[in-house]
């Protein structure tokens, strides 16, 4: 007889070890992937002559993917430490940043990819009115798996839009430094002397459009010297940040090279946006003057960087073969520019850019959140702290402190995922219910 899946969901279910199997589920979040471990967790006094605590056997500890397409708990937990992240730099009073950086000029800033051919597209006036679409005339509905295609494929720069991602990081750190030099120029200070009396903070995600390529929104805070805890200058003001993002952005290119030699020009496409950030008050994302609230924007920001590629039902784990390529269940514009990734890959010419490595990503090869120095904390010292939570608390239940036990993990590698799809089912309702708890707990909290 063959089982269903119902089948199957009820015989795991009724089995003796369910509620333990459960519980480690849950312990992750309702991860989808998680990493199964096999070993042992041990509490020793400081001598090591007596065993305090002992957890032995299989575990299960969450995958960690920051893709919502992948796994939707680990994504929520990386939204949640990205927007920790961003709100600690920008209203402070939290992870080591004061609240007076919330006084500071600050922009968010948008840079875009340049046009590499007409796309399809749903462009709407001012006042939100849907007009045709300007590469073919027709009225596209929101969800046409058309917009952001090429209008025409056969003379869509294919090429040069791969060879644009594959240096968009490149073309960002470019950017920062004519920033400051743009910044220093309008203050009438030389570059050497504008570390002397200012210091540019900034946090940046990558976002994917619909027609694969990347653009960069970033949060730009002009500090003093020493930091966030210093004041800016009287001369940092939103305009002039503004000024100098824009004219950063006219003025860097980076230099790269089609295959048959050809030079090409690497630069930010003609949509450059600048809004400046007010102190968080109202409940929406900009007001009626285009001034962006920092409350809601940490929560803007974050969710971008656990989006994919845009490409649908893509994968989002790297290519291995022509044959991955075939069977992609992607649009025609994506699966070009994912095969003139590979294509180019190939090419000794472009060893140094690993374009096979990063064909899943449409040639992209840059971190989807980076952040200067200064900005705030670190995704590695939120999980430092989520880690001493934890301990504090188990230490707490067991009635110890931290300063008299040794801690002992010996865990070996078990494997990855579940069993069978009963288990991956029943997984993904834990993670549904867990979601859905978060919310409306979220809700909460932003309603009181």
């Amino acid at each position: 007889m063959v089982l269903t899946l119902e089948d199957r969901i009820a015989d795991r279910v009724q089995r003796s070890d369910y509620r333990d199997w459960r519980d480690q589920v849950t312990a992750t979040g309702g991860c989808l992937s998680p990493i199964r471990l096999f070993g042992a967790w041990q509490l020793h006094n400081l001598d090591s002559t007596k065993t305090l605590a002992h957890l032995g056997g299989d575990v299960m500890v969450p995958c960690g993917n920051r893709r919502a397409s992948v796994c939707p708990s680990c994504s929520d937990r990386y939204a949640a430490d990205a927007f920790h992240l961003m709100r600690a730099g920008l209203s402070g009073g939290s992870k080591g940043v004061p609240e007076s950086v919330a006084e500071k000029p600050r922009v968010f800033a948008t840079l875009t990819a340049p046009s590499f051919g007409p796309v399809h597209n749903r462009p709407t006036t001012a006042g939100g009115k849907t007009r045709p679409c300007t590469g073919c005339g027709v009225f596209h509905h929101p969800d046409d798996p058309r917009i952001g295609s090429a209008v025409d494929p056969d003379t869509y720069d294919y090429v040069g839009a791969v060879l644009w991602q594959a240096h968009a990081g490149k073309l960002w750190h470019r950017f920062t430094i004519a920033l400051r030099r743009a910044m220093a120029r309008a203050a009438g200070l030389t570059v050497r002397a504008f570390a002397d009396h200012a210091r540019l903070s900034y946090a940046k995600v990558a976002e994917y459009q619909r027609r694969g390529l990347v653009h960069f929104h970033a949060v730009i805070r002009i500090d003093g010297p020493d930091g966030s805890r210093d004041p800016a200058p009287s001369w940092a003001t939103v305009d002039l940040v503004d000024h100098a993002v824009r004219a950063a952005a006219r003025a860097v290119r980076v230099e790269s090279f089609r295959p048959d030699g050809t030079v090409i020009d690497l630069v930010w496409g003609d949509q450059v946006d600048v809004r400046p950030i007010r102190a968080a008050s109202a409940h929406q994302v900009e007001d009626d003057t285009g001034a962006v609230s920092d409350g809601k924007l940490a929560a803007y920001v974050a969710k971008y960087a656990t989006k994919g590629t845009g490409a649908r039902d893509t994968t989002d784990r790297p290519i291995r073969s022509q044959l991955d390529i075939d069977h992609l269940h992607v649009s025609d514009h994506h699966r070009r520019m994912i095969q003139t990734a590979w294509d180019l890959g190939e090419l000794h010419f472009y060893d140094g850019l690993n374009l096979r490595k990063w064909a899943h990503m449409l040639g992209f090869r840059g971190h989807f959140l980076t952040k200067s120095k200064h900005y705030s904390t670190t995704f590695k010292r939120i999980r430092e702290d989520r880690r001493a939570y934890r301990a504090a608390e188990t230490l707490e239940r067991l009635g110890l402190t931290a300063d008299e036990v040794i801690v002992v993990n010996d865990w070996a590698y078990a494997g990855s995922g579940y069993a069978n799809d009963a288990e991956r089912e029943l997984a993904s309702g834990i993670a549904e219910r867990l979601r859905a708890q978060r919310q409306r707990q979220y809700a909460e909290e932003d309603a009181a």
